[in-house]
């Protein structure tokens, strides 16, 4: 007798074809959906934390069926980490494009880390972080794939940079993955960790962050400047003061 058990794979593909033609999104495919899903967990992890958060309180707040959610997402842990990308995508989109734009090495540091130190030290990048670490304890993979996938990823399009800035003779580093890390701390001197722990209950004012960022520059130059970098700096200040 033939075997009649239907094939699992193809009859997935056959649903999601189905779908299209009919012009409306497969189970689990609707962005809409799981957008709705999302910003729920989101309320949800805010109000919780990640430890005391279940999917039925998750259910509730998007205002899906228990059966919808588990369509998107395989559990809570699966949900946060969405949560987290999302967030990420949204905060530092297109911040390292700074990097991009290199002619004054000196000013691009400064916009750079003006810029990270003001979405490190937001209020919404603070309470992200905050739940990650939480979470971190109990599910420390997920802790692993956080950094990876940002503070990691981040690091090391700031070391391409530096390498690059090396090889045009203005810097002189030979650790340039500690030297990242370095430039980073100078940008949060104080900063972070106030936040995290809530000895700050507002984010560092504009002209703070401008003082310490300004002041970190320097050091790191100072540090890891070369001859040619000085040179090119003085030529530029004779210029300005020729305009002025």
């Amino acid at each position: 007798m033939a075997d009649t058990t239907p094939d699992v794979e193809t009859d997935k593909c056959n649903d999601l074809l189905e779908s299209l033609r009919r012009g409306r999104p497969a189970a689990g495919q609707d962005p809409v959906k799981r957008s709705q899903i999302i910003d729920g967990a989101r309320r949800v992890f805010i109000d919780k934390g990640f430890e005391a958060a279940s999917m039925n309180d998750i259910t509730r707040e998007a205002g899906v069926s228990k059966g919808t959610i588990y369509v998107y997402f395989a559990n809570k842990e699966e949900l946060f980490e969405a949560l987290i990308e999302e967030e990420r995508g949204t905060i530092f989109k297109n911040m390292y494009d700074i990097l991009d734009r290199a002619d004054d090495l000196r000013q691009t540091l400064v916009k750079f880390g003006t810029v990270l130190s003001m979405k490190i030290t937001s209020a919404r990048v603070i309470q992200a972080q905050r739940t990650v670490i939480g979470a971190s304890d109990r599910i420390p993979d997920m802790g692993a794939r956080f950094y990876e996938r940002g503070p990691k990823r981040g690091h090391d399009k700031f070391m391409k940079f530096l390498n690059a800035a090396i090889e045009r003779g203005l810097l002189k580093i030979d650790d340039v993955d500690l030297a990242a890390y370095q430039f980073t701390e100078l940008c949060l001197a104080g900063l972070f960790r106030q936040c995290i722990f809530a000895y700050r209950t507002k984010a560092p004012s504009q002209e703070e962050i401008d003082n310490i960022v300004r002041s970190g520059v320097d050091m790191f130059l100072k540090s890891y400047g070369t001859e040619q970098l000085a040179e090119e700096e003085s030529h530029q200040m004779i210029a300005l003061e020729a305009k002025a």
